[in-house]
């Protein structure tokens, strides 16, 4: 099983790869990888720890915001716009966790949800941001000072690294002893009190490591498309990370991935599907779907929530599990 589930994710790599080179649009592709490590992200904080945050948005917008404001305003380099960026995430996630890991359930996921509609307001008023024009005109500058990103093939591979390098921390902590906590914290907090453990502490420390890793996704997305608008700060966005896990499988490494991919292409792609629908059916209806991108998508949820609970991957995972059990002896 660890071998398939080895060879897949080698074989999602090396399509990655060689995207740019079949057909693919590097900067959506990009955009793509952006959301993957936004949900990854999400997908550690509620899919490992059990901790639903409505207020996920504040930390991709104001990272992408703060980012694209260095690199304009003041000069920086992408690799100091990009570790302020994720400095600023995890800071900000760390003053959201103090106030909010106190409460549970409901009351920790509105005390989020506030807490990202102050930040949201902030940019809407602040100077900086243009308010509701959006920061435009975000240069790419050089990495390290020689390494042009101008061209949509070295940012590509410089974004493909770093969403890699992302996917690959969540991945080992996970696996090490205090993602095994985080996940006891999730199935049993009583029994992990009992046990000893600091559970405020870890609670927070895992919404700390997911807000900058969701800020490190909101200032790539700066940095490949060249600005941040207040979409990615609204608390729409929230809701869209939590359909991108839910979609994809709650609580699984490539369950987010697929999601992500899956609303994002939603998005996109919905227009020409409708259109096509159009063509060979000649329902005229079909050809507004790229107005109703939103109904679309909350019919997929839903389902998505009715057929399979575990999103894509986890029913998957559960088959696969089946068959493996069905072939022991």
């Amino acid at each position: 099983m660890k071998k398939l589930t080895l060879a897949l994710y080698a074989l999602l790599l090396l399509g990655l790869v060689l995207a740019p080179f079949m057909g693919a649009y590097p900067v959506f592709v990009m955009k793509l990888m952006c959301f993957a490590l936004f949900a990854c992200a999400f997908n550690l904080l509620l899919g490992y720890t059990g901790l639903l945050s409505f207020g996920h948005a504040a930390f991709l917008g104001f990272s992408a915001y703060i980012t694209g404001h260095s690199l304009k305003a003041w000069g920086l380099t992408p690799e100091l716009g990009l570790v302020l960026g994720t400095l600023t995430g995890g800071v900000l996630g760390w003053v959201f966790g103090l106030l909010a890991i106190r409460r549970q359930g409901i009351y920790f996921s509105m005390i989020t949800l506030a807490l990202a509609q102050m930040v949201y307001f902030l940019c809407l008023q602040a100077r900086f941001t243009g308010g509701e024009d959006g920061l435009q005109g975000v240069p790419r500058g050089k990495l390290f000072g020689w390494l042009d990103l101008q061209n949509d093939l070295t940012m590509y591979y410089v974004t493909l690294v770093l969403v890699v390098m992302g996917c690959l921390l969540i991945v080992r902590t996970i696996h090490s002893p205090f993602g095994q906590v985080l996940k006891g914290i999730k199935e049993n907090e009583p029994r992990a009190l009992s046990l000893g453990y600091d559970v405020g502490r870890f609670k927070l420390l895992a919404f700390v490591i997911s807000a900058a890793l969701s800020g490190l996704a909101g200032s790539l997305k700066t940095l490949v498309l060249g600005f941040a608008t207040l979409s990615d700060v609204h608390w729409s966005a929230s809701g869209q990370v939590i359909l991108m896990t839910l979609v994809g499988g709650l609580g699984t490494l490539s369950g987010p991935i697929v999601g992500s991919a899956v609303v994002v292409l939603l998005e996109n792609k919905i227009g020409e599907f409708g259109s096509l629908l159009a063509e060979l059916t000649h329902v005229t209806w079909f050809s507004t779907l790229g107005e109703s991108v939103t109904m679309v998508t909350g019919l997929i949820f839903v389902i998505c929530v009715l057929a399979f609970r575990r999103g894509i991957m986890g029913e998957l995972a559960h088959l696969m599990d089946r068959a493996a059990s069905k072939q022991r002896p």
